[in-house]
Parts: structure tokens; sequence; C-alpha cells
């Protein structure tokens, strides 16, 4: 087996090994060598070749979305490092373990005018964990800050950076390894100070309970637990189509119910406490609606972090959702209670409402969200992209068996399609990606990939632009809205499949789409494109007449 011959490289080699890193993502470079003819030689680590670094970025971060470890990505000097900035911002709002091992030249040749250098040294300080800047010679200092490193990616789920400066030569290989790592079992990256606070009293007392509960991946909450809670009478439970939790007591479609909520029903609903767990809340209108009538308090349960989304956040319980609901278990009375239940009565009739509306409505972006929820199969991972495609599927129910993901950390359009194929290398279901014409343009390159399983599949709503801006507050049928905001444009995915050997499919009406989709479903033999092209200038009434008439 060849090892690099600088000892540095082989002290990271070494310690990832030891630590069980084992997938790396690597971006052609030349700085970076010693470290790629590492990895690459030794059959312990799983390596990918991915051009790109701002999709490599991604396509690493939607491994560890999977494996719930975190992952690689090895780049050269210069500015391939900030291209990984995007998915690092993603990671750390998201809470995924990513470890970016960033190539460097030595500290003497920055800011001299040497070719492809930057200031690399923590240059992703605000959005990541742990910063190990290493210098140039191995050694004991140098061990312990790329364990430190890979401890806090472990266990505060984020990303960190290690850079590491190395001067040339960077190819030379030695049969043998001239340098030990110092390995160290137990490295303590957490805060040994917090206690935990379980004094329920304040939930004990409470006549109505919303618990609002946002990105988080399946079988965060056991069955039982969510039993529980779901069955109590004086509680609320408000679910979106990323928390991956599942009960006939649960409000799965927020927007749906409390759209055209009157004075007197938000005042009902108003909670005396607002419980969360789980990431960031796609829906606009329920943090509108919590923040313009506020609970009288807000308990945020998460191990390691809590977040003021209302303004009124008043316990961070450090604790995971299903070791804060056995503590109810333990103290909590069944209350004679009618809240859960008045909610459950008005989404009933809002179910029946949204079935009536959508058998009148043309062809459309809401006409073809339909349509493939009702071909959706059973058994797979729904990848969501931002924007409006995330907002139109918030008003559908999913089977229990279909798993979704959706970058909602930054909430960006710029790496759904490379997070998808990632988390599709690792995935035990087949994968579809469900995303908007711009968020899948924007990151085209993501198909520049060797990785593809073949059972892949892409589905595109293509309305000629950015239907979001259609939607939300401020459209105006001008040149300068047209161009600026929606990004007017003709283009269509057929060429790109064809240069990356997908299988391409299009609809431009229902009859087309049911027929497509039944094709898309039936083939894996090769991974494929569904591109669905909808008017764009009859969306946003659509839309707005759907909450209209549910209401």
């Amino acid at each position: 087996m060849n090892y690099p011959e600088i000892p540095l490289a082989q002290s990271i080699l070494q310690l990832f090994k030891a630590k069980e890193i084992k997938h790396i993502i690597i971006s052609p470079g030349s700085r970076n060598a010693p470290l790629t003819i590492g990895f690459t030689s030794d059959p312990y680590f799983t390596c990918y070749s991915i051009v790109d670094e701002r999709c490599a970025a991604f396509f690493a971060m939607g491994i560890a979305q999977q494996i719930n470890k975190p992952t690689a990505v090895l780049c050269t000097s210069g500015s391939a490092l900030l291209n990984y900035y995007p998915a690092v911002a993603e990671a750390f709002y998201s809470q995924i373990p990513m470890i970016v091992v960033s190539a460097d030249r030595p500290t003497s040749k920055i800011d001299i005018g040497d070719g492809q250098t930057i200031r690399q040294r923590n240059v992703f300080e605000n959005h990541s964990l742990f910063n190990a800047n290493l210098s140039e010679e191995a050694s004991l200092t140098n061990d312990v800050l790329i364990q430190k490193a890979i401890s806090v990616a472990v266990n505060k789920k984020g990303p960190v950076h290690i850079n590491v400066p190395f001067e040339e030569p960077l190819y030379n290989t030695v049969s043998s390894l001239s340098y030990q790592s110092q390995i160290t079992e137990n490295i303590n990256i957490l805060d040994s100070a917090i206690t935990n606070n379980f004094d329920l009293t304040e939930i004990q007392q409470a006549s109505k309970i919303v618990i609002l509960v946002g990105s988080q991946n399946p079988e965060i909450l056991s069955k039982s637990n969510l039993d529980f809670i779901a069955n109590l009478p004086n509680v609320t439970i408000l679910t979106e189509i990323n928390s991956n939790l599942h009960h006939k007591n649960i409000v799965s479609n927020i927007d749906t119910l409390i759209t055209g909520f009157t004075n007197d029903e938000i005042e009902n609903f108003k909670p005396d406490v607002l419980i969360t767990f789980g990431g960031m809340i796609v829906s606009k209108r329920i943090k509108a609606l919590l923040r313009n009538h506020p609970a009288k308090s807000h308990w945020h349960i998460d191990p390691l972090r809590a977040y003021d989304t209302f303004g009124i956040l008043t316990k961070h319980i450090i604790a995971t959702a299903n070791e804060f609901v056995n503590e109810l278990k333990k103290h909590i009375s069944i209350k004679q209670s009618n809240y859960a239940s008045t909610f459950h009565k008005i989404m009933e009739q809002r179910k029946v409402k949204h079935n009536q509306y959508l058998t009148t409505i043309p062809f459309s972006d809401l006409k073809s969200f339909q349509i493939i929820w009702e071909n959706l199969p059973e058994n797979i991972q729904l990848q969501i992209s931002n924007s409006a495609v995330i907002r139109y599927a918030q008003l559908f129910e999913n089977h229990e068996s279909v798993a979704v993901f959706c970058n909602r950390g930054t909430s960006g359009i710029d790496g759904s399609t490379s997070t998808a194929i990632g988390a599709a290398v690792t995935s035990q279901k087949p994968v579809v990606l469900l995303t908007g014409d711009i968020s899948f343009f924007y990151d085209s390159n993501a198909l520049w990939n060797n990785y593809i399983p073949n059972n892949f599949k892409i589905i595109i709503v293509n309305n000629s632009g950015g239907g979001i801006f259609r939607i939300l507050p401020g459209h105006q049928e001008n040149t300068t809205f047209n161009t600026f905001f929606e990004t007017e444009h003709q283009l269509t995915a057929e060429h790109l499949a064809k240069m990356y050997h997908f299988n391409y499919l299009s609809a431009i009406n229902e009859e087309e789409l049911k027929l497509a989709l039944k094709l898309l479903f039936s083939q894996n033999t090769q991974p494929q494109i569904l591109e669905i092209f909808t008017p764009s200038k009859i969306n946003r009434d659509l839309l707005r007449n759907y909450f209209t008439s549910i209401s």
C-alpha cells in the first residue's frame, strides 16, 4: 500500500480511520494530492470524485443526512474552498455532521502574491462548530486538533473545518508510515455543567397545548410516545411534510387548517404552552399566527440548540423528543378537553373542501402536485427542493412509508439536487427528487456525477421561472418583475438529460402526466427525469382561490 510521504497527511489518514470517518468526497486538485493519494490507496475509505466543490459538499451532506455520521469533503487550496460555503451553512443550521478538509499553502506563502492562495484559516468561522488550523509539521498538537474536530462534528452535529498546509513535493509516496498518530479515546467537547429542568408544572396546568414539529428524520419519536401525546385531548399536534410523523390525530397540513381562521378560532387556538421539537418550520403562516398571537410560554426540546423562532422562548429542554415524552408520561394526567377535537373537526371539513376544489381547477402547479401525490409509490424517499415546491407539498398528505427530506436549514435552492443524489447513494429506499425548474437548473452540475443509482428519479415542475415570487406579496406584471424576480426562461432539461445519460420524460397536461408517472415508476434500469410544463400565470390565483375555497 502507498502512503503519502508527508507526515501530516499520514496523521490525518490514521486518525480518520481510527475515528471511522469512511466516506470521503474529493474534488480534483494538486495541493490536496497527499491526502487524495492516501485516501484512495486505502480500501477502508469509500472515495467519490466530484469536480464541482459546491456540488461535492451538498453531495457529502446528503450522505451524512442518511448515515447520521460525518462525511469528509477534501479540496485543493484557493477559491475551491469557498464553494463549500453554501453546504457548510446548510449543515450548520440543519445539524448535519460534516468535516471540511482544505489543503493550503504554508503560512509563509499567504498574501505574498503566490498562485492559488487565499486566507483559508477560519474562513467558515460564522457557520462552523470548530476550526482546526494545523501547523505544517505533524505533531501531537495537530493530532489533538484533528480528533477534536471529528468529535465536535459527531457530538454537536454540524460542520467543522480542518485546514492543512502542505509544501511541495506533493505526490511522493512511501511504502510504510513514518509517523504514528497519537489516538485519544475521549475528547470532552460537551458542556459538563448543563443540567436539565424537567419541572412540568406549567404543562400540567395548561388547558391548551400546541406541539409543533419541524424538520426531522424518520423515527425520531417512537410510536408509543407519539400515540401518547396524540391522544391527549388538550394537545393539538401540528406537523409538516418533512416532520416524518404520522398519526390519525395530528394535523399534517398546517396552512390548510389555519388559513381562514376567524378571530374566535384564533383565540380558541392560541395555546397556553407551545412545545416545539425538530428543525426549521416551513409554514410562514403558522409563524405569523404564533408571533401575532403568542402562547404564554414556549418550550423547545433539543439536545443541542434552541431558536427563539416566535419571540417567546421560555425553556430549552436539553433532551431528545423521546426523553421528554417519557417524562410527560410519568407526570401528566389526562384532562377533559375539546381543544384537540375542535381543530380535528375543522381539519376534516377543510379536507372535504380541499378535494372538491382540486376537481375544479385546470392543469397548473397545484393540479400537478395533486396528480403526483396520487401516483407516488410507497416505500420511497422523497427529497424536496425549496421555494414553491416545498410549500405546495405541504398541502398534501404523505403515506407513512415515504420518508421526506428538504434542506430547510438555510432554505436555499442551491444544492437540492446534489443533496438528493448523495442521499440516494446510501439510502435504503429508492430516492425521488421533486424540484422546481430554477432550483434544478441552478444545481445542474449535480448531474456531473458517476455515482447516481439507476433507480434515482427527478420530477421537475417547470413553470418557466421562479414561481414563488408570483405567490409572495409584491408581484407585478412588468418587465422588471419578470426579468429580475421571476427570471422568466424557456429552458428545458431534455438536453441535460441526454448529456448525463438520464432517461427523459415530459408532460404538458393531465393525461400525459398520469402516463409519464406510471412510466417513471415502472422502470429502474436508468436514472430518469420527468419534466412537467405548467402555465406560469395562473398559479397564483389558483392558490389564492384554494385557501379562500377551503375556508
